[in-house]
């Protein structure tokens, strides 16, 4: 599904399993225009909205309102999606592992320097 904003451009989103994933992905794992390596299948429920996005900047290009971090009192809530298996795995979980504790697959470990954009 694409969908016009008002400024002309354009976003979309997908399906991933039961998951609506918005922002300028790529393909059915969550990939994204960038971040697009073997091992970026993650996408984020953003506190602000819930949505999913695979990242920060996709976030920034078509969500209308500023990001918001996940307090470090929410850490419980499932706001991780594997793009692999499609599990929702809580943020602390999300936080200890290089790979999904469900399906292994890996997880970019480059996306830790990112956390403090997503994580208080």
């Amino acid at each position: 599904m694409t969908r016009a904003l008002t400024d002309g451009s354009a976003d979309s989103s997908i399906e991933v399993g039961k998951h609506r994933v918005y922002g300028l992905p790529v393909d059915a794992e969550t990939r994204c225009v960038h971040w697009a390596g073997r091992t970026d299948v993650v996408a984020i429920a953003f506190h602000c909205c819930g949505r999913l996005f695979p990242c920060h900047a996709c976030h920034d290009a078509v969500a209308d309102h500023p990001a918001e971090r996940w307090p470090r009192d929410e850490r419980d809530t499932r706001a991780i999606l594997c793009g692999v298996c499609t599990t929702l795995l809580p943020i602390a979980d999300y936080l200890l592992v290089d790979a999904c504790p469900l399906c292994n697959a890996p997880f970019n470990p480059a996306c830790r320097f990112h956390n403090p954009l997503y994580f208080a």
